[in-house]
């Protein structure tokens, strides 16, 4: 049960990550040559490579109870924030992500930014593909080692994040534009229900306390977070529509 849900939160996040990765990777590539553009790719890889070999092993001197309370902290701080900004856009009171929106202002910024070049290499869209790759990545790098580290299954969270990897970087190769069509927002919503979800449920464990049924608690979590999360939307978009009315009324 853990297993599945380990795999899956790790590819949502990771593919959520990804494509805002890949819509600054193609403004880049776009605006400023694909050669500069692959090239801060592959530097940013090589980065978050050295990131996870760092630490993967650090990870695992650490007791477990002791990793899985941090972890489970961690995890809630991260979950609740990606769930409320998908609840306040649920709910119409913050505006949908727009990747189209971003890709013409990152490829206008990319256009018109001054052009210093050597060894071959335009250092804006360098800079711009590394850096895109590189903080998206990171996010990416935590949820795998924290996931993986905290289940005693790294290779299991890598796989969800690798399918994530292969799949957007495909599709993105394939059209050569943002993926403006993907429910961006539904799949933060998901994702951020269930980080919280393991928040929950491994600060708990961490604590010393044993879930009754083990695994299958999960199951009872991620009701509990997702009827709660769904019941604020509710909330706040009926709100939301009684202070409009209001304010035609007035």
């Amino acid at each position: 049960m853990s297993a599945a849900f380990l795999v899956l939160s790790s590819f949502l996040a990771s593919a959520v990550e990804m494509v805002e990765a890949l819509t600054i990777v193609l403004a880049a590539g776009l605006a400023r040559g694909w050669r500069s553009s692959l090239t801060g790719v592959a530097a940013a890889t090589v980065a978050l490579a050295a990131v996870v070999a760092a630490l993967g092993p650090a990870l695992t001197v650490i007791p477990l109870n002791a990793l899985r309370l941090t972890v489970g902290a961690v995890l809630l701080v991260f979950g609740l924030q990606w769930l409320r900004k998908a609840i306040l856009r649920a709910s119409g009171y913050k505006a949908l992500h727009d990747e189209d929106a971003i890709f013409a202002r990152s490829l206008a910024e990319a256009e018109h930014a001054g052009r210093v070049a050597g060894g071959g290499i335009d250092w804006y869209g360098f800079t711009l593909s590394f850096k895109g790759v590189f903080l998206e990545g990171l996010e990416v790098a935590f949820i795998v080692l924290t996931f993986g580290s905290t289940q005693g299954s790294i290779p299991l969270a890598a796989t969800g994040a690798g399918v994530a990897l292969v799949l957007v970087a495909g599709v993105g190769v394939a059209i050569r534009a943002p993926l403006s069509r993907v429910p961006e927002n539904a799949m933060k919503f998901a994702v951020g229900t269930m980080l919280t979800t393991f928040g929950i449920f491994w600060s708990v464990e961490g604590a010393g306390a044993h879930w009754p049924g083990s695994d299958l608690a999960l199951l009872a979590v991620l009701a509990f977070v997702g009827a709660s999360s769904a019941l604020l939307v509710t909330t706040l978009r009926n709100q939301r529509t009684a202070l409009a009315a209001v304010g035609a009324d007035a």
